[in-house]
């Protein structure tokens, strides 16, 4: 069996980490910051944050197409930098308009970024181990987004010092940035490479030229995965609520104010565990499987968050969370990955990430309204639901679409 833990792999791995783990940081702070510097109500708070998503979802359909077409490298390079570089400007964003202009073009080069990354992985991947591999490079960016946000609020409640936090996203996605310029193996798309990963051999600038792909819908949207998708944005829609809007949550509404950077670490737990037991499954070919227990797990965990009224449901909520999405995101993945002919991993990485982006971005808009109007309590449940659409429509119709259409 092929070695799935090569040099260059793990590159993209830590790299990965390290720009989910500087984005991941604020975003439970970010409510709490634009509160107290600015002086934010809660439907205010998540307008400000939807612009971040809604950047990278502009970018995110260009972004599959250009790393399909072009030296899918120096893409990558260029994106991370832009990425790094934005987050100096946090540093002295004096005005609330100021910081909103900021943070939403900081979409533009995260959503590049992702995209790039991603399909890097598969490049530097044996492709004996493709399936196993994806998994585990999703488990890199969810680390992050579970343990980013636990070390945000405990410098946040240790010290109440935001622009040492700002700082700290620079170092970060600097050194990732460093990382990612050692890494050798990702196609620069000067040849063609075949369903099972191989190269073709290579053919001269004139005829690689007439051969790039036209710029078709499809070349933007993976159009099968529709079904895929939107469960996709449904699941998104649940996270982008309880993320954003917990740590607010749980200092007002639960009077858990250092705690709830235990959330995050015990959602990171339930990640690992079950990316671990799940990888099984993936390298045995049971991907639809692996995604239906994931979505059935997640719906548990959100209806308990929901339902929380005490520390203790909070914190169980947290774990089961965390197992439901260790099962559920390498399985979409591999799915979105599984539909898509080599020529356009890149859309795919990229169809997946626009799901993803979208359901954010509503969660975060809506959830804030909702809570601005009604409740916190009234925007779970909510998110709850909405969760619940996304697993129906997943179990009886997303995973069977996804066997029927299947490519490798």
């Amino acid at each position: 069996m092929e070695r799935l833990w090569n040099r260059n792999y793990i590159k993209v791995l830590t790299g990965n980490f390290l720009m989910f783990f500087s984005f991941q940081l604020l975003i439970p702070l970010l409510p709490l910051y634009l509160t107290e510097r600015f002086g934010a109500n809660k439907q205010e708070i998540g307008m400000v944050l939807m612009g971040y998503a809604i950047a990278a979802l502009v970018i995110r359909p260009f972004s599959g197409y250009l790393v399909d077409t072009f030296n899918r490298r120096k893409l990558l390079l260029i994106f991370y930098f832009v990425f790094a570089a934005f987050f100096s400007g946090y540093l002295f964003a004096g005005s609330i308009l100021a910081f909103t202009v900021l943070r939403t073009l900081h979409g533009l080069p995260f959503g590049g970024a992702t995209v790039a990354n991603s399909t890097a992985a598969i490049d530097v991947l044996p492709s004996s181990r493709r399936a196993e591999g994806i998994g585990f490079y999703g488990l890199s960016g969810n680390i992050a987004m579970a343990i980013g946000p636990t070390i945000g609020l405990y410098l946040y409640h240790g010290t109440g010092n935001y622009n040492m936090i700002f700082i700290l996203c620079l170092a970060a996605s600097i050194i990732g940035l460093v990382v990612m310029t050692t890494v050798h193996g990702v196609h620069t798309n000067r040849s063609r490479q075949g369903i099972d990963g191989s190269k073709a051999p290579m053919v001269n600038k004139q005829q690689n030229t007439s051969k790039k792909p036209k710029a078709s819908f499809d070349r933007f949207f993976l159009t099968v995965a529709t079904p895929q998708a939107f469960s996709m944005v449904c699941f998104a829609f649940s996270y982008g609520i309880v993320s954003t809007y917990v740590a607010i949550y749980a200092q007002d509404n639960l009077g858990i104010k250092s705690g709830s950077g235990l959330f995050f670490t015990l959602l990171a737990t339930g990640l690992i565990l079950s990316r671990f037991e799940g990888a099984h499954a993936l390298r045995d070919g049971k991907i639809a499987h692996n995604g239906k227990i994931g979505v059935m797990i997640s719906a548990v965990g959100f209806l308990l968050f929901a339902m929380c009224n005490n520390a203790v449901l909070f914190y169980v909520s947290a774990f089961i969370i965390g197992l439901g999405n260790g099962h559920m995101f390498p399985a979409f993945q591999n799915m979105f990955i599984g539909m898509a002919p080599s020529s356009l991993r890149g859309t795919a990485n990229s169809t997946i990430l626009i799901s993803w982006d979208v359901g954010i971005g509503l969660g975060i808009l809506i959830g804030g309204t909702l809570a601005e109007h009604f409740s916190y309590q009234f925007a779970f449940w909510t998110a709850w639901a909405i969760n619940i659409v996304g697993m129906l429509y997943f179990v009886f119709y997303g995973s069977r679409h996804y066997i029927k259409h299947r490519i490798g």
